[in-house]
């Protein structure tokens, strides 16, 4: 049987996005929502196996959702932008199993969704989990800096400051981070 999924998000791109990825795989998306409250009605009517929530929408926010229906069989993974680290935390209290961080793309989603859907395997977020995301939270921002910095010194635009430190990185054979920290630092030689 397909596993039944509500998506949650006020971008209706990433749900757009979200929805195909998971159909493509043999989901089965049984409501949409852009805000919060909606989502929970969808999720209290339809009982899903799993419920993807954005942190941040209208209405009710990912949390909040995850907190009110703490204790169903409704697996939550929240969706998160970079910049949310904080907010980790009052997640897994509130029964939240996993992230997934935007910009996010199917090689990373279905995997990482199979091993949740997995009764075997679903457990709370451990502490080794919430260190990567911070870990990935950290190297968006790192590189983000790195990519405004580059486009203000040398006029370069968003794709182009962005290829610099991909390109150098694998010249390198180096992180994508360890560049960008690098033309922070002004050791950058590129």
């Amino acid at each position: 049987m397909d596993k039944r999924v509500v998506i949650a998000d006020d971008e209706s791109i990433i749900r757009l996005d979200l929805k195909e990825i998971l159909e493509g795989d043999g989901y089965l998306v049984v409501g949409e929502a852009a805000r919060g409250d909606d989502a929970l009605a969808m999720i209290r009517e339809h009982e899903p196996d799993l419920a993807l929530l954005d942190i941040k929408m209208p209405g009710l926010d990912g949390i909040e959702v995850a907190r009110a229906i703490k204790g169903t069989n409704t697996v939550v993974v929240l969706l998160t932008a970079f910049s949310q680290r904080a907010l980790i935390e009052s997640a897994r209290e509130a029964g939240v199993v996993s992230y997934l961080v935007k910009p996010f793309r199917s090689s990373e989603i279905l995997p990482k969704l199979a091993a949740i859907m997995n009764p075997l395997s679903i457990v709370p977020v451990d502490a080794h989990e919430v260190s990567n995301v911070d870990d990935k939270i950290e190297t968006r921002e790192i590189v983000q800096r790195a990519k405004e910095y580059l486009m203000q010194e040398r006029g370069l635009d968003e794709p182009a400051a962005f290829e610099v430190i991909q390109q150098s990185a694998m010249r390198g054979r180096t992180r994508m981070r360890d560049v960008a920290q690098q033309i922070l630092k002004g050791e950058f030689v590129g």
